[in-house]
This record gives structure tokens, C-alpha cells and sequence, in this order.
């Protein structure tokens, strides 16, 4: 057996900080123009993929087969009157959009598009900047465009934005602690939070093979974190008219949409980095040798990006949304303790992994005994919920009458009453109910 101890070499970060300022700002302007072009893009091709898994056709006037769409609804959005209600906060009301759309830019500053290149004779790496705890950035940065959520509904003045920006802050704490331990495992393994250091880490083998309970996790997580379908609890309209953003209009509820959609990019980005080789070239052409030279890098690392965008549109399209319950249960029953054992499990094969051992038969028997034991909490939780729906309730249509008169209104508001009740006679106005009918009494003759 090997005595070798493995030690992981620092990342050589000695490419980034001396770019003159002229491509720092064509950096910077090129990551800008990719964003808005792609959320453009994303918001076409959402419409027309989810029409035609619906059998619809979807936007198809302006331009040819309707491409100039999502262009003509921001124009529209830009130019219309904005309407501020009376009673918010106006300084924080106004703010909120600015602070939910700014941290979604700046999250893609350490995002890696490819090797180094020159550019316009000067060498320099496809990424504006890289940090040896770049993804740790990534995470905080876009930890703060939440705030912006939550102060657009707080400083609305209105019931149902506040409800919205409330679920957002339980929803932004239940799925971030996943979604960092999830990291925490690609830290453990790679050596190092340098995205950059990531990617090269992933040259020989990515780590959605190695770490795909973390991959997994991951990927609810960012559905969750994005407030996308079906978690998309803080704006849902079926229960809070618009959530958050019910009284925005205008360019600012546009700024709301263009915080969602580059989020949604810079997730996929960062799942693309750490899981899917990052600019890396996919099998099968990674067979050739200038796969991961020069600007090809870039179309492997958009293509990657692509497919978790279409993930997005996927789940929209076809599941329905999560009840709050199911929603926080999911990511404090489930996720998170799933992804603490996984740590552990990780930490230890990086234990063994020092100590000489063989990496892929540790890895492989842990991960065999966590995907048993998860597939057992699983069908024990489904189990459980199965008992409970055939389980009869506690008053069926057989139950014995009960004599007991029921009030509707005894709440403030009407409720059905349940099987073997009946429902006094009372008014309009939640009046004590003073009669009982009697069980076998028609409909006419209780209203008599």
C-alpha cells in the first residue's frame, strides 16, 4: 500500500491583478452585455420551449417567429408610468430593486470562462478576477440581493408583499445552509475555493461523478435560492396576488425580472464551475487536443450554462408548486442533514485520502452505505406519508350524528362543516346560531 501522503499545492493566482485598466473595463462591459443578452434570450426561449410543451405556440408577432420579443416587452416596461402607492416607504421603496439587481452583476466577477488568451496581444485569463475564497464571494454577494426582496415588500405597505418577503428571508435561511455545505464537500476535495483552482482540479474527471449527492443537493438548492417554480413561494400568485413585487411597476418591477434571470445564470454558472468541469470540453471533444485551448472553452462553458437554464424552464413547465410546509420540510428534513453526513463522508475520504489509501474504494463505500441509508429515510418518509393518506379520518360519512350545532361563523369567517355536523340556521351576520336542524331535514327544510 502506498504511504504517500497527498498535500494540495496552493492555486497560482498570479494571472489576475495585472490587467491594464482598458481590459478590465472591457471585461467588466462584456460580462454586463452577455447578462442582459442572455436574460433576453432565456426569457424567449422559456416562453417558446414551456408553449411547446404545452401544445401552444408562444410568442410569435414582433420579429420574425416573435425573436424580437422579449426585446419589445423591456422597451415597454422602460417606457411606462411608474406608479409609487402612497403609503410606502419611498427612500426604501425605490431602493429595493437597485439592491436586488446589483449583487446579481457582481457575483459573476469571479466566474472562470476559459484559460488564458490574448487578447488583442496581451495575455490574460478569461475571468475578470479571481480570490483564493472565490466562491465564498460568489455566495455572500448573492446573499445580499435577498435584502432586496425583503425590503420591496416590507417598505410596500401591504399585506401580501410582506408576506412574500417573509418567505423569502425563511426561504433564503432553509436552502443556503444546504447550499453551502453542498460547497463545503468540493472544498474538502478540490483543496482550495478559487474557482479558477476548481476548475483546474477538474481536469482529469468532474465532480458531479465524484460528489454527486453534493451535485444533487446543490441543484435543489439554486432552484430554491433563485425563488423559481416550484419554489417560487415569495411571488406566488395564486396565494399572495404578486408576492414581493405586487406594488412595483415599471422599469422597477423590470429590474425585479432582470435580478431573477441573472441569478438564475450566475447559479448555473457556479454549478457549471464546480460540477461540470467548469470551460472544460465535454466528452467526446475533450479527444481533441485543442479542445481546451484558445476561445473554444467559451462555447463548452455557455453550452453547460444552457443546459441548467433549460433545467429551470423544465421544472417550470411541469411541476406544480410546493405548499409551504412541503417546501420547509424539504430543505430542513431532507436536505440539510443529508448534506451534513455527506460532509462528514467527504471529510473522511480526504482523511484516508492523506493517509495513503485508495481514494476511489473509500469513496466508493461510503457512498454506497449514504445512498442506502438515504434511499431508507426515504421510503420510510414515504411510507409514513402513505399511512397517514389511507389512514379514514376521524369523522366519516358513517360517523354517528353528532348533535352538537356547528356555527359557521364562529371564526369570523364561513367553514364547511365537517361529515356527521350539521349547520344551524344563522345569519348573514355570524349571529349565535339558535336552531339546530335535525339530521334527517331536507336542504328546504332547514332554510324554512
Amino acid at each position: 500500500m502506498s504511504t504517500v501522503t497527498f498535500i494540495a499545492e496552493p492555486v497560482d493566482l498570479s494571472a489576475f491583478g495585472h490587467d491594464p485598466l482598458w481590459l478590465v473595463i472591457a471585461k467588466a462591459l462584456v460580462i454586463f452585455v452577455f447578462l442582459l443578452l442572455t436574460t433576453l434570450i432565456a426569457i424567449y426561449v422559456e416562453r417558446k420551449v414551456m408553449a411547446r410543451m404545452q401544445m401552444r405556440v408562444g410568442p410569435n408577432r414582433v420579429g420574425p417567429r416573435g425573436l424580437l420579443q422579449s426585446l419589445a416587452d423591456g422597451v415597454k416596461l422602460a417606457l411606462k408610468e411608474g406608479i409609487t402607492p402612497s403609503g410606502v416607504d419611498k427612500p426604501i421603496y425605490m431602493l429595493a430593486p437597485i439592491i436586488a439587481v446589483v449583487p446579481a452583476f457582481m457575483a459573476f466577477a469571479v466566474v472562470p470562462f476559459g484559460p488564458e488568451v490574448s487578447i488583442f496581444g496581451t495575455w490574460s485569463p478569461l475571468q475578470l478576477t479571481d480570490l483564493p475564497v472565490g466562491v465564498l464571494y460568489i455566495l455572500a454577494v448573492t446573499s445580499v440581493g435577498v435584502y432586496g426582496i425583503v425590503l420591496a415588500g416590507w417598505s410596500s405597505g401591504s399585506t401580501y408583499p410582506l408576506l412574500g418577503a417573509l418567505r423569502s428571508t425563511a426561504q433564503v435561511i432553509s436552502y443556503e445552509v444546504a447550499m453551502g455545505l453542498s460547497f463545503a464537500a468540493v472544498f474538502l476535495y478540490a483543496g482550495t475555493m478559487s474557482t479558477s483552482g476548481i476548475v483546474s482540479a477538474q481536469e482529469g474527471s468532474w465532480y458531479v461523478f465524484l460528489l454527486l449527492p453534493s451535485f444533487l443537493i446543490y441543484v435543489v438548492a439554486m432552484v430554491g435560492e433563485t425563488n423559481r417554480a416550484p419554489f417560487d413561494l415569495p411571488e406566488a400568485e395564486g396565494e399572495l396576488v404578486g408576492g414581493f413585487h405586487t406594488e412595483y411597476s415599471s422599469l422597477k418591477f423590470a429590474m425585479f425580472m432582470l435580478a431573477e434571470y441573472v441569478n438564475m445564470v450566475t447559479v448555473s454558472a457556479l454549478a457549471t464551475t464546480l460540477f461540470l468541469g467548469g470551460w472544460h470540453a465535454p466528452f467526446p471533444f475533450n479527444l481533441w487536443d485543442g479542445a481546451n485551448s484558445g476561445w473554444w472553452p467559451v462555447l463548452w462553458f455557455i453550452g453547460k450554462v444552457w443546459f441548467f437554464l433549460f433545467i429551470f424552464i423544465w421544472l417550470r413547465s411541469t411541476l406544480p408548486r410546493l405548499r409551504y410546509d412541503q417546501f420547509m420540510n424539504l430543505g430542513w428534513k431532507i436536505l440539510i442533514p443529508a448534506a451534513l453526513v455527506w460532509v462528514m463522508a467527504i471529510a473522511s475520504v480526504r482523511a484516508f485520502r492523506n493517509a495513503g489509501y485508495n481514494t476511489w474504494l473509500v469513496l466508493l463505500c461510503v457512498g454506497v452505505v449514504l445512498g442506502g441509508a438515504l434511499v431508507l429515510a426515504v421510503g420510510g418518509l414515504y411510507r409514513g406519508r402513505r399511512r397517514d393518506v389511507e389512514q379514514p379520518p376521524a369523522a366519516t360519512a358513517t360517523a354517528p350524528f353528532d348533535p352538537t350545532p356547528f356555527d359557521p361563523m364562529a371564526g369570523g369567517f364561513p367553514v364547511p362543516p365537517m361529515p356527521g355536523q350539521t349547520v344551524s340556521a344563522f345569519s348573514r351576520t355570524g349571529v349565535t346560531p339558535t336552531e339546530t336542524a335535525a339530521p334527517t331535514e331536507t336542504s328546504e327544510d332547514s332554510h324554512a
